[in-house]
């Protein structure tokens, strides 16, 4: 009898007990961190930063060392932008998932596409909305030419090379057409890259052929389904429900801030006032910058 009332006891203690531990930390609490991946790809101003892996990598190690995690929730929304970032993104994704061996679930909010798209095939699975807009698979560059503007202001033109293609594609100087050959020599190249990357991760979900698929073009939510870039229509928590029951946890997983993230290098505000000084010397780069972005975004109609 008394070795009853003492496993009554004890029982009784540790359920008291488990009432003052977070919920991810009882056992048998179904948890699903998400991580939010937003914005353009890699283009990183002091006014406009960008997503990188550097600026990903710790929020991404932590979601998936998260205890009781039952799988690993990424939600995008991002045009796209440095396939080289977008890339390493997605191979950081694919590696932690392995490693953890915990399946990724990934939900588009108004756009995978591009760059954001190859982020998105690190999922074992893409959630989106009908109004969703996924695709844009091909790679892209522009510039502008100024020669005639810098004639007209009576501008001299003064540039020295060491290197027959070093001033390849120089906005002040005339197009010139080999140049323009070997940049899209370069553009197939990388295509190429994003098409094995897609394929690889979809497989033979895709059903569109590959001149529909890889033309970069893009299309709303059911039209992806119908064509293997996505399998369902479906919102973060609707679908984690679902699949984990009404109680699932889904702490959001966000970079450190305020003075945790001092601690973790933030700069002081006297090195802070003296780099906002030192960018106001770059303004007009930033505004540029800004304007690349907000086209980036409209051509998406956002």
């Amino acid at each position: 009898m008394a070795e009853q009332l003492n496993d009554r006891g004890s029982s009784g203690l540790a359920d008291k007990l488990m009432q003052y531990l977070p919920a991810r930390f009882r056992p048998g609490a179904a948890v699903v961190p998400v991580v939010r991946l937003s914005g353009v790809i890699g283009a990183v101003t002091p006014l406009r930063p960008g997503m990188t892996l550097a600026g990903v990598a710790r929020v991404l190690e932590r979601a998936f060392s998260m205890r009781n995690a039952k799988a690993v929730a990424l939600v995008i929304n991002s045009p796209g932008g440095s396939p080289v970032q977008s890339r390493q993104i997605y191979l950081r994704i694919k590696q932690l998932a392995a490693e953890k061996k915990l399946p990724v679930l990934v939900f588009v909010e108004d756009v995978a596409a591009s760059g954001g798209y190859m982020i998105a095939c690190a999922g074992d699975e893409i959630f989106c909305d009908p109004s969703s807009i996924l695709g844009s698979i091909g790679v892209v560059g522009g510039s502008f030419g100024f020669q005639e503007a810098i004639k007209r202001l009576g501008i001299e033109r003064r540039l020295y090379t060491a290197g027959a293609h070093k001033a390849m594609l120089d906005p002040f100087l005339p197009e010139n057409p080999d140049d323009v050959a070997k940049l899209k020599a370069l553009q197939r190249e990388i295509h190429q890259i994003f098409i094995a990357l897609v394929k690889e991760s979809r497989g033979a979900r895709l059903k569109g052929a590959d001149d529909t698929l890889f033309t970069g073009e893009y299309w709303a939510g059911e039209t992806s389904i119908a064509l293997g870039l996505a399998d369902g229509i479906g919102d973060l928590r609707s679908t984690l429900r679902a699949r984990y029951g009404e109680k699932v946890l889904t702490p959001v997983i966000a970079q450190p801030s305020g003075l945790l993230s001092g601690l973790l290098g933030r700069k002081s505000p006297g090195a802070g006032q003296l780099s906002a000084m030192e960018s106001m010397a770059g303004l007009p780069d930033e505004l540029i910058s800004a304007v690349e972005t907000r086209a980036i975004w409209a051509k998406f109609g956002f």
